[in-house]
């Protein structure tokens, strides 16, 4: 079992996070970024847009680190690599911004958590199995981030957008460098 000792809040000494994610393909995470303008225009927002090559759906989050914890890659890459689930469509139908005590606000595209069971809790019984079953606690909320602001948005009906989720990524994300790294990828049947 990985040690717990080196996990701890997200400080200035912690600047690797590791997550299992699942992204767009290119042409929808362009079609979501131009949504991500429009409503950035629309709703007065200040603050940058994600990245069309950093949009995803965080499945589960493992940690932020002080250093990339090979343990914890070679763990997670292991369950991930036992995950058989066939692709499957997802759609999101609402915008809003979720709270939080810093006072600056993920702006996100929601979905239906009904889409996504399937892998999910599949990739949940993984990770307990291979030992990261404190990585699987907590609601599992699918949404895409677009920005983070101080203005905050209620929940809005949009036009649908969505895409066929056909693999999963682990993610190793460098904080404060805009940098993502694909340590693996898992396709679905």
């Amino acid at each position: 079992m990985p040690a717990r000792s080196s996990r701890r809040k997200f400080g200035p000494s912690q600047k690797h996070r590791i997550f299992l994610a699942a992204v767009p393909d290119a042409d929808t995470a362009a079609r979501i970024h131009a949504l991500a303008q429009t409503l950035k225009a629309e709703h007065g927002f200040t603050g940058n847009l994600i990245l069309p090559e950093h949009l995803h759906v965080t499945l589960f989050h493992l940690g932020d680190w002080a250093a990339l914890p090979d343990e914890i890659v070679t763990l997670a890459s292991g369950a991930a690599s036992q995950v058989r689930v066939p692709a499957f469509d997802v759609a999101f139908h609402r915008v809003q911004s979720f709270r939080n005590s810093t006072g600056i606000f993920p702006f996100v595209l929601t979905g239906e958590k009904a889409q996504w069971r399937t892998l999910h809790e599949t990739l949940r019984g993984a990770l307990t199995d291979a030992g990261l079953g404190g990585a699987t606690r907590g609601d599992f909320e699918p949404h895409v981030t677009l920005t983070y602001d101080k203005v905050r948005v209620k929940p809005k009906a949009i036009a649908a957008v969505g895409w066929m989720v056909k693999d999963f990524v682990l993610i190793h994300s460098e904080l404060g460098k805009t940098t993502h790294n694909h340590l693996g990828r898992w396709p679905l049947a």
